[in-house]
């Protein structure tokens, strides 16, 4: 056998692992994408346990339906990372799908639309208010709301990202280094962030308080409801760590938020996502403000 004949029979054994290495790939960001769906269901059914454990009374129900409602706001919490890493590593490994695509978008309706949708209700007004009163039928719709602007930012994403030059115009264009719009997962890492700040069902508080804790729920879903379908510009942060100092320092960053997380997660968590959701609505008011100067 010749040497170029020995060369291209090595080449041939070496392919198929290869092939088969580059599909075992595929299955990474997959699996993220159903620990994203694991956590949103198990939110969802920690949710109806603690709203079930609330009906009690007892100090012993009502202290397990706090515990059920913070493992409820920490999974929340949990699929936004995992949310995070299953596109970061499909882009890094080259391994991004439409079926991906999909999947992913089908995952994130369950776990930050309906399942903070639901956490906020049974944890909030849900308990607090008297049921069949107008301000619980509002909670009502506006949790409904809150999951119908969810699905409506996903699907306008998907469709900015798949056809970006035959949109109308007039539709602002999608670009690497921002989201049109609140993404649905700070937008339920928020609501989580509040109940494990204060796990304890609003049941628990004085009827003045709990009906007005209630409502500053409410304005709260309803707020982040409009911001996830308004053309408000968000970082999305998928340009940190494309250059070597870059990776450094977010290396950096990622460690110590880690820690602060870990030793002072209440704070943390609700500290971070507030600034992340406020950046948005900052910048484009200063923008304004800046436009209306050089008018001046």
């Amino acid at each position: 056998m010749s040497s170029a004949s020995h060369v291209q029979v090595e080449k041939d054994h070496a392919n198929p692992e290869r092939r088969g290495l580059k599909k075992g790939l595929y299955i990474i960001p997959s699996a993220f994408t159903a620990a994203n769906i694991g956590m949103g269901f198990y939110a969802v059914m920690a949710a109806l346990r603690g709203f079930q454990l609330i009906e009690g009374a007892t100090a012993a129900d009502l202290q397990r339906a706090a515990e059920q409602f913070d493992n409820a706001a920490k999974a929340i919490c949990w699929a936004v990372l995992f949310d995070m890493l299953d596109g970061r590593i499909a882009r890094m490994t080259k391994t991004t799908t439409e079926i991906g695509v999909q999947f992913d978008s089908i995952a994130d309706v369950l776990t930050f639309g309906i399942a903070p949708a639901v956490l906020a209700y049974a944890w909030g007004y849900g308990s607090a208010l008297i049921e069949g009163s107008w301000p619980h039928k509002l909670g009502w719709f506006i949790s409904f709301m809150y999951l119908m602007c969810g699905a409506f930012r996903l699907a306008r994403f998907n469709v900015q990202a798949a056809r970006p030059r035959i949109l109308a115009e007039g539709t602002a264009k999608v670009d690497k280094k921002n989201f049109i719009g609140l993404p649905i997962p700070p937008a339920a890492a928020l609501i989580a962030a509040t109940i494990h700040f204060a796990p304890k069902p609003l049941l628990l508080y004085t009827p003045r308080y709990a009906v007005l804790y209630s409502g500053l729920m409410m304005a709260l879903v309803g707020v982040l409801g409009a911001l996830m379908v308004s053309t408000i510009r968000y970082s999305s942060f998928k340009t940190v760590g494309t250059s070597s100092r870059s990776t450094r320092l977010a290396i950096l960053f990622i460690a110590a938020i880690g820690m602060l997380i870990y030793l002072f997660s209440e704070y943390a968590l609700l500290g971070l996502i507030v600034i992340y959701v406020l950046h948005g609505p900052i910048i484009r008011l200063g923008g304004l403000f800046r436009r209306r100067g050089r008018q001046a």
